[in-house]
């Protein structure tokens, strides 16, 4: 076979080996094209909920090829963008009363900042900062990379990037910080929107912090009429535990961003829900209010199908139970790791688990993690650690003795760690 002309994400194939062809999903697994099995311990970078090709899910697609494709959605509806938004409405938390369809979880995240500044300036009050959590992640679009922290990831960008304010993470102990930082920027209401992944950041580390500081946070918002925007494209869908990770709070945000496991991960779609007074900011019979955004794909008919699927797998199947059975066999396994002095934070949210090796050298570029993702996958596991944190994400349909082989992985992994501590 000749050279790839493939571009991967994320990867420098200066140094990297060329990845595995994969020819087959299902299930918990991906197949290679030699016929190697991959326990997929990520979900596909979080987006397997239920596991690869649900037959349900797999159902709905073919059965909406038949009739449909890309219908433009300017000026055009149809039925599953209809029942889905009827749906998510309906699943959310009370108060987002509209939806508004994307492709990715970036798109959804500039959406939803865009509908903020556009609330205030329609409203006669025009405000324009933007607050972030620290080690937040939100996409790799300009906007998103703007309020998202900043580095390695996108120092070659800064000049094209905005200007945001940044509270604290929530360590432990600090939580009465971030809270005070944020108390202090939004004081005279200049602050347009917070932002934050609720519960969990991702892409920062899997740092997690409780429910509490983010009721605070959004008690702090409302008086200071700051909107609140809820990135949960991963934390959604379950992930946390509960079908919202805002639900854990009590707290129904302004603007709430969902993709990933929007379609169970067969398709790619994204969604921006806002309480009707966003909506009404932009109605008008002024045009020049119209909200001025939307992509070729938007509410595209067969990933709305596909989503639909998915929203009927939750109600008709036990995914609750799914979910907390597989909490807590995370628990339990990544508990064998207390006390461990190769490991530390070691933690858990709903289905996800993450615990960092030590080493000498931490932080995503850590030399340990590429020799940790060949570890890996040369056991038959697919895990992508964020440098030296390895985490645990996988489909709902994974088995106690998945868990156990992989958990067995990690604890040989740690000694890849040892010249380095």
């Amino acid at each position: 076979m000749s050279r790839s002309a493939v571009w991967h994400p994320f990867t420098q194939h200066a140094i990297e080996p060329a990845p595995p062809m994969i020819a087959r999903t299902e299930g918990a697994y991906v197949e290679t094209q030699d016929g190697k099995r991959l326990l997929d311990a990520i979900s596909s970078w979080w987006v397997i909920t239920h596991g690869h090709r649900h037959p349900r899910i797999q159902e709905a697609i073919r059965h909406t090829t038949e009739t449909l494709d890309q219908v433009i959605f300017a000026g055009l509806s149809h039925e599953p963008a209809e029942r889905l938004a009827s749906a998510l409405v309906e699943m959310a938390p009370a108060g987002l009363d509209w939806v508004f369809y994307s492709d990715s979880g970036s798109t959804s995240v500039e959406v939803a900042l865009k509908m903020a500044l556009g609330f205030h300036r329609h409203n006669g009050a025009p405000r324009s900062r933007i607050v972030v959590m620290e080690h937040g992640y939100h996409g790799d679009t300009i906007g998103t990379m703007s309020v998202g922290a900043r580095g390695v990831f996108n120092v070659a960008y800064e000049p094209l990037l905005f200007q945001v304010d940044t509270i604290p993470f929530p360590a432990a102990s600090q939580e009465q910080e971030t809270l005070d930082a944020f108390e202090r920027l939004a004081r005279d209401r200049g602050v347009a929107a917070l932002i934050v992944e609720p519960l969990v950041l991702g892409a920062g580390g899997m740092k997690m912090y409780p429910a509490s500081v983010l009721a605070e946070l959004k008690r702090i918002a409302e008086s200071s009429g700051t909107l609140l925007i809820a990135d949960e494209v991963m934390t959604g869908w379950g992930r946390c535990g509960t079908l919202f990770a805002c639900e854990q709070a009590g707290v129904a945000p302004d603007i709430l961003c969902t993709s990933k496991g929007l379609t169970g991960g067969s398709l790619p779609l994204a969604a921006t829900l806002a309480t009707d007074a966003i909506f009404r900011a932009h109605y008008s019979s002024d045009r020049a209010r119209t909200f001025f955004h939307s992509s070729s794909y938007t509410a595209n008919p067969i990933a709305c199908a596909a989503a639909l699927a998915n929203v009927e797998i939750w109600n008709d199947e036990p995914v609750a139970e799914r979910v907390a059975a597989l909490a807590r066999m995370q628990a339990e396994r990544v508990a064998r790791f207390d006390g461990d002095p190769r490991f530390e934070n070691i933690r858990t949210t709903g289905t996800i688990a993450a615990l960092d090796l030590r080493v000498g050298s931490a932080g995503y570029l850590a030399e340990v993690g590429p020799a940790l993702r060949s570890f890996f996958l040369e056991r038959g596991l697919l895990m992508r650690p964020l440098g030296n944190v390895l985490y645990v994400l996988p489909p709902y349909c994974v088995t106690s003795g998945e868990l156990d082989r992989l958990y067995n992985a990690i604890d040989e992994a740690a000694g890849l760690a040892g010249d380095e501590r």
